[in-house]
């Protein structure tokens, strides 16, 4: 069978380069005689791996000698209690809420200490980012939280320069889960980053920390060893078995990053795609995205049938042309394109295309 267009918000699609790298190496890494699954995550070969995808994933983002970068497991979910209980300190955390993700890491927060709410955009069905006198931060916060990218609603904060203004007392902490690696960031705007591997990484498993020194150490001294970050730095991602494998994919994208000319190229490439996709839309009187076009999202495309009729139609009919997982997130409905660093142009051209026919189909 041939491969199908995968725009799954995720679990994702991976680099096809990626998957083939995996496969020939399945059975016998470089030569050791066995696969990185049954490696010991203590021995020299496994060492060698994570040693690796960490020097890359730094080299790519450019990561400050003063961050520690963690390999961790839980999912971008689990960070949403782990931060504040590593970060409150005693103190109150503040949280910008523009959709589904950062709705959910706000209620995980008020479970664990005091969180406010520092701004919404829910009365607009998140389909924006604030307006200026919107935001309202308490310069003692012991943080703000953003997600910098709702893979549910399509909604992004396309440059650092677009975040909220914040003293540098205030550490910044981004959930990047949906477009980390899509183009560079300056890590040294935020005192924590997280990612959930399974969208632009790697295998669903594997979650991504990267933190700055000094934010370290401060958990309560009743908190679980497995969520302290100062305990995971300390033991090199080693505390228990890591997800070895994922970490090993995960790695094998990095490399596949650097080959494509890093970060910089590869947002280029996103641009692309996603101005593609979206001049298809709005050229349409079929399909309909609701996002403001100052934040629209260019890895999680969502968009709605001016005939929801149709929804059902769509999707089996795409299917047939090859294009799956197109189906809108039940609490916003419609249609997603998520197309992330893996999605070739070609699919996304694809997409286009069947669009255009389905439109001139059943359209009238």
């Amino acid at each position: 069978m041939e491969r199908i267009y995968n725009f799954s918000a995720g679990p994702a699609a991976l680099p096809e380069e990626v998957l083939a790298q995996a496969r020939d190496e399945m059975l016998n890494w470089r030569g050791c005689g066995m696969s990185v699954m049954e490696m010991s995550h203590r021995g020299k070969d496994f060492t060698a791996i994570i040693e690796q995808a960490e020097a890359d994933l730094r080299e790519l983002l450019a990561v400050p000698a003063n961050y520690k970068v963690l390999f961790l497991q839980g999912g971008a979910t689990m960070q949403f209690a782990q931060v504040p209980i590593n970060l409150l300190n005693g103190k109150s955390a503040d949280y910008l809420v523009t959709g589904a993700w950062s709705k959910k890491a706000f209620k995980e927060a008020q479970k664990i200490g005091a969180a406010r709410l520092a701004g919404s955009t829910e009365s607009g069905n998140f389909t924006r980012l604030f307006h200026r006198g919107e935001i309202a931060i308490d310069p003692a916060a012991a943080y703000l939280h953003v997600c910098t990218n709702e893979t549910v609603q399509g909604v992004e904060v396309l440059s650092d320069a677009n975040l909220p203004g914040i003293s540098d007392s205030i550490p910044l902490v981004a959930d990047m889960s949906s477009h980390v690696l899509s183009r560079p960031v300056d890590v040294s705007r935020y005192g924590l980053i997280y990612a959930g591997a399974q969208k632009n990484i790697g295998p669903a498993g594997l979650t991504l920390v990267i933190v700055r020194d000094d934010l370290l150490g401060h958990a309560p001294a009743h908190t679980p060893t497995m969520l302290d970050y100062a305990v995971h730095a300390e033991h090199g991602s080693m505390l228990n078995t890591p997800p070895t494998y994922a970490i090993y994919v995960a790695g094998l994208v990095f490399q596949w990053l650097k080959r494509q000319g890093g970060l910089a190229a590869i947002e280029q490439i996103a641009i692309a795609k996603a101005r593609l996709l979206y001049e298809a839309i709005d050229a349409s009187s079929l399909y309909r995205n609701p996002v403001d076009v100052s934040c629209r999202s260019r890895m999680n495309v969502p968009f709605t049938l001016t005939r929801p009729g149709l929804d059902e139609t769509f999707i089996a009919e795409a299917k047939k042309q090859g294009i799956a997982y197109i189906k809108g997130h039940k609490m916003v409905g419609g249609m997603r394109a998520s197309i992330y660093n893996a999605m070739p142009l070609e699919g996304v051209k694809a997409l286009v295309d069947f669009m255009a026919y389905f439109e001139k189909e059943y359209g009238r």
